[in-house]
């Protein structure tokens, strides 16, 4: 098996970032916080990049600071009232977005997108007895994902799943990731001592599924706009938006799932079944 050129940054920015991440969903609280309202932030700043939203300063700082004041109303109003505010910073940056036609259009939505990643990891991190475990198990099935359908999309090869899009990724991948995005949700499910873990294994499947997706959507919006990588954040191995484009996209369906299950506590609704 063959490991491409992105091997080795993947590796070093995994062992960076994934302790510093899991360390502060345990802690929770401000560190959590502080930490998702930075991501969000640059998540944002770096779509309007790619998108070439002008003036980038002004529209990152209004609509950073619509992302932050949602993240702070979360701990003291219903996760309507974050919502309200994510739409205003919408409306106030598709106001404000200069450039072509295209980029006034695009930039907008880059609030929605960066809101989707910190609106529902916080809404489930608050949950006083599953918020930790719904993380983790974000976590496991996204990174799982991640991790083996870069190596079975390697070591098996076969038909592109989508090569115009991307044109590494592989059926064979995706499968793979999908089984093992699966098995290490449910495993997560079972150390959180929920009896009925196995009933857990549909949403953990279309949450490995939704995450590939997600990661397919950033592919494409990149080739659209003809950039190669999100940003220069992270040495060697493009941006923020490059290593979050899964979670993010799983991170929404596990808010929608465990809101529909149980309005009052989504992170419960989310994991037992």
């Amino acid at each position: 098996m063959r490991l491409g050129a992105d091997f080795l940054p993947r590796l070093a920015s995994a062992l960076v970032l994934a302790p510093v991440v899991i360390g502060a969903a345990i802690l929770g609280g401000w560190p959590f916080e502080i930490l998702v309202g930075v991501a969000a932030v640059l998540v944002l700043w770096e779509w309007v990049g790619i998108v070439g939203g002008r003036p980038r300063a002004v529209l990152v700082s209004v609509g950073g600071a619509g992302l932050l004041a949602a993240l702070l109303i979360l701990h003291i109003r219903p996760p309507a009232s974050a919502v309200m505010i994510v739409a205003l910073a919408l409306v106030a940056t598709a106001l404000i977005a200069r450039g072509g036609r295209t980029a006034r259009l695009w930039t907008p939505f880059g609030v929605l997108y960066a809101a989707a990643m910190a609106i529902p990891v916080g809404v489930l991190r608050d949950d006083p007895a599953l918020g930790l475990a719904s993380l983790v198990w974000l976590f496991a099935v996204v990174w799982s994902t991640d991790v083996a359908a870069y190596f079975c999309g390697r070591l098996i090869g076969g038909p592109k799943l989508w090569p115009r899009v991307s044109p590494n990724k592989t059926w064979s991948g995706a499968i793979g990731g999908t089984a093992f995005g699966t098995l290490a949700g449910m495993i997560v499910v079972h150390l959180a001592g929920i009896e009925s873990f196995m009933l857990a294994a549909p949403v953990a499947v279309l949450a490995s599924v939704v995450s590939q997706a997600g990661d397919l959507f950033e592919s494409s919006m990149k080739r659209r706009f003809g950039v190669k990588d999100s940003s220069a954040l992270i040495p060697g191995h493009g941006g923020l938006m490059d290593r979050l484009d899964g979670f993010i996209a799983a991170a929404a369906l596990a808010l929608v799932v465990g809101l529909l299950r149980d309005g009052a506590a989504p992170a419960q609704g989310l994991l037992i079944w």
